[in-house]
């Protein structure tokens, strides 16, 4: 019987493609008839690239990305501060700048070249538990229903994940009020082409990254975010645009029995801080450590996963969670602290090296065991 992985977003892939790299039958599944064109995530961390260095992943994704130099805060009336982030404190490695649906791309076709085709069209309705495995009902986009056994199940099927809801898990935490709203859009601007910008505003803040080309990821929280562009900037073609909400959010387990969560599943947060995507990566490289020893008889190892990672879960949701409530600028009082404090936590060492860490994936170890 193959494991069975219920989505195919970046975790879903990543936690395939590793286990048929070890030679274990996998299945993976997706509700979406189609691939996701559009990328909530853009950066690649050098932690995500070195866990994917041996499956020849992280060498084409930097050829398809481009390493990002630095990060500059700008503020109205005040100097810019700079950062710089190539190399990436130790690491050798660069942020690279690539959509995640270039990301998904690459996974599937090494994925492909394992002999593993994602699954599409293809539901997880409901699932039971047994001492020897899980029986999972699958629907097809026909209506059709599969009743299907596997050994494992690991659940990468989003922030709304099915697996989670069928193991009863909770998912608390908290959400901003606010709406965030965000752009890709061509740009004729004076920004530099080669770094992150980050513009602290009146009623918020602006996050602006070059995704290739002329081309751009915008955001922001506030009422206008494009008004907050620099002198000379020049909007062209809206190539994408959406709102949405922020929550950070942990589920109450990373897993029961043999049935395991990763990713957004797991976890949701801000994208400050370039975490969620290069996070649930990070859940499908431990995964696959603890699947395989599992499934070669250590059974323990999945109670191994779900305490390593819903640890790192939840150390990783309250630092982006307070990074976000420190730059999401609301409200007054909260804004005028961060216009004097964050340009002077840029500029001290210890404090610049944690958001380094941070922003790297590095703010800790990757323990595949307890």
């Amino acid at each position: 019987m193959p494991v069975l992985v219920a989505g195919a977003g970046p975790t879903g892939l990543a936690a395939a493609l590793l286990l048929a790299r070890r030679g274990v039958a996998v299945r993976i599944i997706d509700k979406a008839a189609t691939p996701s064109r559009d990328s909530k995530a853009l950066a690649v961390n050098p932690r995500t690239q070195e866990l994917l260095e041996d499956t020849g992943v992280t060498a084409r994704m930097l050829v398809e990305g481009w390493a990002v130099r630095g990060v500059t805060l700008h503020r109205p009336g005040h100097d810019d501060v700079a950062v710089p982030l190539s190399p990436l404190l130790d690491t050798g490695r660069s942020l690279i700048s690539l959509p995640q649906a270039s990301t998904e791309a690459l996974l599937a076709e090494a994925l492909e070249a394992q002999g593993v085709t994602v699954e599409r069209g293809v539901k997880l309705d409901a699932l039971e538990q047994g001492d020897d495995g899980v029986t999972a009902s699958l629907v097809h986009v026909d209506g059709s229903v599969e009743r299907t056994r596997a050994p494992l199940l690991y659940g990468a099927d989003g922030a709304h994940s099915a697996v989670r809801q069928a193991l009863g898990l909770a998912f608390p935490g908290e959400a901003l009020p606010e709406p965030w709203l965000l752009w890709d859009l061509h740009l004729a601007t004076p920004l530099d082409p080669d770094r992150v910008h980050l513009m602290l505003l009146p009623d918020g803040f602006l996050f602006a990254l070059r995704v290739r080309g002329d081309l751009w990821r915008v955001m922001g929280n506030g009422t206008q975010p494009l008004a907050g562009l620099p002198a000379g900037t020049v909007c062209g073609e809206v190539r994408w645009q959406s709102h949405f909400h922020i929550a950070h959010r942990v589920a109450e387990r990373a897993g029961v029995g043999r049935v395991l969560l990763g990713g957004d599943a797991a976890h949701i947060h801000s994208p400050l801080g370039a975490r969620g995507m290069n996070l649930g990566i990070e859940d499908a490289y431990v995964f696959a450590d603890c699947a395989a020893d599992a499934l070669a008889g250590r059974l323990s190892r999945l109670a191994s996963y779900a305490q390593l990672r819903h640890s790192v879960h939840r150390q990783v949701v309250r630092r982006i969670a307070a990074l976000t409530r420190l730059m999401h600028g609301r409200p007054a009082a909260l804004r005028e602290l961060r216009d004097v404090l964050v340009p002077r936590l840029m500029h001290f060492g210890p404090a610049r090296r944690q958001f380094l860490r941070v922003a790297g994936g590095l703010d800790h170890p990757v323990r595949t065991r307890g």
